[in-house]
């Protein structure tokens, strides 16, 4: 009996890369006996079957194409193939097969070793080179040209601890014109911060747009839509990867309100994508790859705050998709590799690995959960209306002529983000110092206006305030408050026209810049009301001593992560993280409340955070297994072809041939076909990968005796009758799958939405009694989805 290769005509709406095989394991036929036909390779395992195609000599051949997603079931059963290939050569053989299989079983933790040393060595060359570039827009070391303003000044004899100005930096004022001081000395350092800047911003957009168009932006979506199982090629490659690294540092230099810590992981991600090429058993097999790229976006996280397990937490709650138990070690093991060796380089000249790390001494107090509280809801109120107007605003670049002058764009941006930014002290630091600044307790060392209190008693021998230490703010905390209330104003709506520019942007800082200045605002409003009010009896109640009562610094970071948790929406890893950072397990309890509270806030505001916003904007095939189907609707309402829709084309499987076959794949661009018993009864036998066809058909090609009227056939044993003179037969029943996944036409939508997301499906072929009757793909369920929920919100309007 010979099978004919059968292909569905869709309609128009139907992508090429919507369909795709199921790796299957080809029953035998064991009534055919065996007639002549073409021989292939052998096996691994060394058997050889005449007319048999080889799987495994066609997996060089068999990858995905670009902005197609992966088949996740079958990529899984060829691993398990592999492995069993791999058992069978090691009973086989003697010591060296079980030292191959040594070597395959450690690939795995030796791959993510190495992405963890890369990673971290990556951030500390990132951290160096930023923190110097950025210091050029004020000045330069004399001493060391190549000494950033806090190397320079921590290297000079002749400074001490919490001095601004050192003899060897020097400000381009005072190098130039000799003074730093009056209103000449004022606008040319002014001019030269711009300069410098506008520079720093169009070399990077430049770069990107010629060298790596893929480097630009966070990266986070695009990552978190790679490891759902989309394929971009190029996105994780080495020219990505170098420019992405150089670009940051100009990026961050150059003033925008922008960080580097979102960009980080997908540095990371390039790094694993990268070290998976030097073995088969990742290179070949884009799920397992996938098990590597969640390990490196954990190792990206922990460089970037300096938290190991708050790193895991990310990958495993943000951005993973696939994420078995030995990844979650691996993760953790990586990330742990990652925060070593930048611990090792010492990129701030400190014993932390990240510029904000903060550390308090004041408890909090029962009465503080009501402003942590508040602090939650803006959190909530600011990401929520950051989503709106960021995607709006990027909405707009897609659509009108702004997105095809990004160079132009870039320069615009930078120019009004330097002029505005300047005589604001606290626009003009790094978002990064800012945050250090806002996070950390106040003591009579510090001089800068933000810690300008009336300190009549200085420390004593115990490190300790007299109890006659006041904590009245004087005119310098009160001026800041309203530079800092114009810093969070600047940086909010700066940041939505920044974020989604064509350099590399991370949101985690900008997010954070906010929420810290509205923390420290509350928190300074808070500290100086008990001191008020201090002879009160609840303030004596829970302030006794009336010193130390309130720690404006903690508000500020519980006001960076309510920001962050309102924007980006993380909640478990986001806690962890900040408490890594801090380092106070008593400061878990006031994080849970404002992170929670802010996401419960821009919950009942908008659906998903920033990241699945630009995921739906982009139109990235990710489905989100976080979310709920709660519609009903059936599979026959979602298959193809439908009511109005031209027939299911099939062809009888007697008399397939080489050239009907090579004229479907030239016909055609659906990535797999279903194979039927004939065109009458449309019998479902099977489904076959396009790639895997077309390659086996060109092997086929190219041997004697096969011309395009032989015949080719799906079963391991050839047909029985052969006319004499006929030319070779084909066999492809290595490339069919013979168990494709199948549903009912009266299948919940609910129940397949579940499939496509646990399981990882590309298509389902629907079927009544065996008969077919269409198809499922990844694509229509998307579009299904898409289309429920535009339903929901019309009701919501409606209502």
């Amino acid at each position: 009996m010979l099978f004919e290769l059968t292909t569905f005509s869709m309609a128009g709406n139907m992508s090429s890369g919507d369909e795709s095989p199921l790796g299957g394991n080809p029953a035998p036929n064991e009534d055919l006996p065996l007639l002549r036909a073409v021989s292939f390779p052998t096996s691994s395992s060394g058997l050889r079957h005449r007319g048999q195609v080889d799987l495994n000599a066609l997996s060089d051949t068999t990858h995905y194409d670009d902005f197609h997603t992966i088949d996740w079931v079958r990529d899984r059963s060829r691993e398990r193939f592999r492995q069993k290939a791999l058992q069978r050569d090691v009973r086989a053989g003697g010591f060296v097969e079980k030292i191959k299989k040594s070597i395959d079983a450690s690939s795995g933790w030796i791959i993510v070793l190495l992405v963890g040393m890369t990673t971290g060595f990556a951030a500390g060359v990132i951290d160096i080179g930023t923190t110097w570039m950025s210091d050029l827009k004020e000045g330069v070391c004399t001493a060391n040209f190549y000494y950033n303003k806090e190397a320079c000044c921590f290297q000079s004899n002749e400074t001490r601890f919490g001095v601004e100005h050192c003899n060897d930096w020097k400000s381009w004022a005072e190098l130039i014109l000799h003074t730093n001081e009056g209103h000449q000395a004022y606008i040319f350092s002014y001019f030269f911060y711009v300069a410098v800047s506008v520079t720093f911003g169009t070399m990077c957009v430049w770069l990107v747009r010629t060298f790596a168009p893929y480097a630009c932006g966070s990266g986070i979506p695009e990552v978190k839509t790679i490891l759902s199982g989309f394929v971009i090629h190029g996105y994780l490659g080495f020219r990505t990867l170098f420019i992405k690294s150089l670009t940051i540092m100009m990026a961050v230099a150059a003033g925008l309100s922008l960080g580097k810590e979102g960009p980080l992981v997908h540095v990371a991600c390039c790094c694993g994508n990268l070290f998976t090429r030097f073995h088969s058993k990742y290179r070949r097999n884009e799920a397992k790859k996938r098990e590597i790229l969640s390990a490196a976006s954990a190792a990206g996280v922990s460089v970037a705050f300096g938290a190991p397990i708050g790193g895991v937490l990310f990958s495993l709650e943000e951005v993973s998709y696939y994420f078995p138990h030995k990844t979650m070690w691996r993760s953790f093991f990586s990330a742990l590799v990652a925060a070593l060796v930048l611990q090792y380089m010492h990129p701030y000249q400190t014993d932390h690995i990240v510029m904000f790390y903060a550390n308090y001494n004041t408890p909090w107090k029962l009465f503080e959960l009501i402003p942590f509280l508040l602090l939650g809801v803006f959190g909530g109120l600011f990401g929520a209306a950051f989503i709106h107007a960021n995607l709006w605003w990027c909405k707009l670049r897609k659509t009108t002529k702004l997105g095809k002058f990004p160079i132009i764009e870039v320069f615009a941006v930078t120019l009004v983000t330097a002029i505005l930014a300047y005589p604001n002290e606290y626009t003009r630091m790094g978002a990064s110092e800012l945050i250090a600044r806002l996070v950390k307790s106040c003591s009579p060392a510090d001089d800068y206006p933000l810690c300008n209190y009336n300190q009549s008693e200085a420390l004593n021998v115990n490190d300790k305030f007299s109890e006659s230490y006041d904590e009245v703010a004087l005119s310098g905390v009160m001026k800041s408050l309203w530079l800092l209330t114009l810093a969070m104003i600047f940086k909010a709506f700066i940041t939505v026209f920044t974020f989604g520019l064509k350099v590399p942007a991370g949101l985690f800082i900008p997010s954070m810049a906010v929420g810290a200045c509205v923390g420290r605002i509350l928190g300074i409003g808070m500290q100086q009301l008990a001191w008020k009010y201090k002879s009160s009896d609840f303030f004596l109640y829970f302030c006794p001593t009336s010193v130390g009562c309130i720690e404006p610094g903690l508000y500020a970071m519980v006001g960076a992560a309510a920001s962050l948790g309102g924007v980006t929406r993380m909640t478990v890893s986001l806690v962890v993280i900040m408490f890594e950072l801090t380092g106070g397990l008593s400061y878990i309890v006031p994080l849970m409340v404002a992170i929670m509270t802010s996401k419960w806030v821009g919950d009942s505001l908008s659906k998903g955070g920033i990241y699945d916003g630009h995921i739906l904007l982009n139109g990235y095939p990710f489905l989100d297994s976080k979310e709920e189907f709660e519609h009903i609707t059936l599979a026959c309402d979602v298959m193809h072809p439908r009511r109005n829709e031209a027939p299911l084309t099939t062809i009888s499987v007697s008399g397939t041939t080489v050239g009907d076959i090579r004229r479907i794949l030239q016909g055609t661009e659906y990535k797999g076909f279903p194979v039927v018993l004939d065109s009458e009864t449309q019998l479902l036998e099977g489904y076959i990968n396009r790639l895997e066809l077309a390659a086996a058909i060109d092997r086929a090609g190219k041997a004697y005796g096969v011309d395009d009227t032989s015949l080719v056939y799906f079963t391991i044993r050839p047909p029985r009758h052969q006319e004499a003179g006929q030319p070779d037969h084909v066999s492809l029943h290595h490339v069919l799958d013979v168990s494709p996944f199948q549903i009912s036409e009266q299948t919940p939508m609910e129940t397949v939405v579940e499939m496509f997301r646990k399981i990882g499906l590309r298509q389902a072929l629907v079927v009544r009694n065996g008969r077919l009757l269409g198809i499922v793909t990844k694509k229509d369920v998307l579009k299904h989805v898409d289309q429920m929920s535009r339903v929901d919100v019309d009701a919501r309007i409606v209502h």
